[in-house]
């Protein structure tokens, strides 16, 4: 039986991730960050724990409860676990963009060097990243999932290298739209952090309030979630697993046309799709 534990769980990619592994025999560890998450997700017989990416010792604890669970045998992690900071790059506040980079890229790393150490004592270990379109190009108003997202491409990038030899495989999965909580939750973020009335961009965020509370897929070529979990599982199992893994043709779209047109080109484009 492989193990696998899993961030972020409560919804969309996480929970299709959990349940599906479950079904595939796996012995999985879910995480979520409240009780009554954690409640609705032991009704499927999935085991869970409470962690918190922003709270070190929420991940430390969480960790050593996944490990005495999985009997100290860790297969694979998939660091799931994200949420999205809207605004303006000049209205974001430095408390704003401490709470993006802790959940989304601090905590997310301090667990997957937990994961690392771990698989390093039984010789072998798959950790996967989800990471995003938005990990390979800039779209206005998201710049600190931008930089969060960018900044997992770099730490997973620098471990591929570090851990060459080790039976440790590293690989990122970039989707574009998913059908999710995401925006529901992006937009909490918007009314905690954005002061709307008092910034420049204030005709901007009165559309993009609009985009973030309407209800299903708000942009084209939005997929499920189960397309990712997919290509969670050809990480965990192939024998060779791929680095990258683009999901939705939006990534597809602009993956090639960063390595092939011109960066005036590029950001035109950016700027074209920035609204949606």
């Amino acid at each position: 039986m492989k193990t696998c534990l899993i961030t972020g769980c409560s919804s969309g990619i996480g929970l299709c991730a959990a349940k599906t592994l479950h079904s595939r025999g796996y012995k999985v560890v879910a995480t979520v960050r409240n009780h009554k998450d954690k409640v609705e997700l032991e009704q499927h017989g999935i085991h869970t724990i409470i962690l918190d990416l922003a709270d070190e010792n929420s991940v430390n604890t969480g960790f050593q409860q996944a490990l005495n669970y999985l009997d100290n045998q860790l297969d694979g992690l998939f660091n799931n676990a994200a949420f999205g900071q809207p605004g303006a790059v000049e209205d974001l506040s430095r408390t704003a963009l401490k709470e993006q980079f802790d959940t989304n890229v601090f905590g997310t790393q301090q667990l997957t060097n937990l994961a690392i150490a771990q698989m390093r004592k039984q010789g072998h270990g798959r950790i996967i990243y989800n990471s995003s379109i938005l990990g390979l190009i800039a779209l206005a108003y998201r710049g600190a999932y931008n930089a969060s997202k960018y900044a997992i491409e770099g730490l997973a990038d620098t471990l591929r290298i570090e851990l060459y030899g080790s039976n440790i495989h590293i690989s990122l999965i970039e989707p574009g739209p998913i059908t999710s909580r995401f925006r529901e939750n992006a937009y909490k973020k918007y009314l905690q952090h954005i002061d709307k009335a008092h910034s420049p961009h204030r005709e901007t965020y009165e559309a993009m309030e609009v985009r973030l509370k309407k209800q299903g897929p708000a942009t084209p070529f939005t997929l499920p979630a189960d397309a990712v979990v997919e290509k969670c599982i050809h990480a965990l199992e192939a024998k060779k697993p791929k680095r990258r893994y683009y999901v939705t043709f939006p990534t597809y779209l602009f993956a090639y046309s960063k390595k092939l047109l011109p960066m005036g080109i590029l950001d035109w484009m950016c700027r074209k799709v920035s609204d949606s």
